[in-house]
């Protein structure tokens, strides 16, 4: 089994910065990727950016020029850095490890409120 934990989200003003974080605990073996999704009230959940072991990076269009993924693999832990906050931004965000050789397993955390008003 995988644990994931997410932390660092909260209240933000417009323009703000953030930086949530995702450890992995556990099973951590064959693991393709980790990954930050999204989801906002009566939206359906939607994918950020995820970052692989070697460190490939991939955003979604909306986001690529805000937000950054980066990775620690000694702590098994991936972080997501968002700059100029928007209202839009709010949602919760959920990290997601995906791992396996044959078939992949998706495992996700149990999300993290980001909020952004003034």
């Amino acid at each position: 089994q995988v644990q994931l934990v997410e932390s660092g989200g909260g209240l933000v003003q417009p323009g703000g910065s953030l930086r949530l974080s995702c450890a992995a605990s556990g099973s951590i073996v064959s693991v393709y990727s980790m990954g930050w999704y999204r989801q906002a009230p009566g939206k359906q959940r939607e994918l950020v950016a995820t970052i692989t072991g070697g460190g490939t990076t991939n955003y979604a269009e909306p986001v690529k020029d805000r937000f950054t993924i980066s990775g620690d693999n000694s702590k098994h832990t991936v972080y997501l850095t968002i700059d100029s906050l928007k209202p839009e931004d709010t949602a919760v965000y959920y990290c997601n490890l995906q791992k396996g050789i044959s078939v992949i397993y998706a495992y996700w955390g149990q999300g993290t409120q980001v909020t952004v008003s003034s």
